[in-house]
């Protein structure tokens, strides 16, 4: 069997939280949560579990690619909401898109602080 990428840990300071935004921005469902995670699946089957851990954590990255027409509604949504994204991971191109590699890229701040990327097209 080859392998394939099934779940991530995903700290957070407030799971619940965590969770609602990345089920917005991802268009993704609930999945059975046990102890302390809070779980959503991805249509691939990919788990996202988002906990509090019990000690501060670094700022991770995040990368996830959609469609064009998911792209234009997750823009969209942080348009209407006023949030901040990026076009740079450096996040010095505030508010603006990338349009790089003949797709279009941003990058935006979760609830807990990790940088996350949604892109139209690959890097390979």
């Amino acid at each position: 069997m080859t392998a394939t990428f099934n779940h991530i840990i995903i700290p957070a300071k407030s799971p619940e939280d965590s969770a609602s935004y990345y089920r917005n921005l991802l268009e993704i469902d609930d999945a059975p949560s046990w102890g302390p995670f809070v779980n959503l699946i991805m249509t691939n089957g990919v788990l996202l579990q988002l906990a509090a851990p019990p000690k501060t954590f670094d700022s991770l990255h995040f990368a996830f690619l959609v469609d064009d027409e998911h792209f234009d509604r997750a823009l969209a949504s942080l348009v209407e909401s006023q949030t901040d994204y990026w076009a740079d991971p450096r996040r010095s191109q505030r508010n603006k898109v990338a349009h790089e590699d003949d797709g279009r890229r941003f990058y935006v701040l979760d609830p807990a602080g990790h940088l996350v990327e949604l892109l139209t097209r690959p890097y390979v």
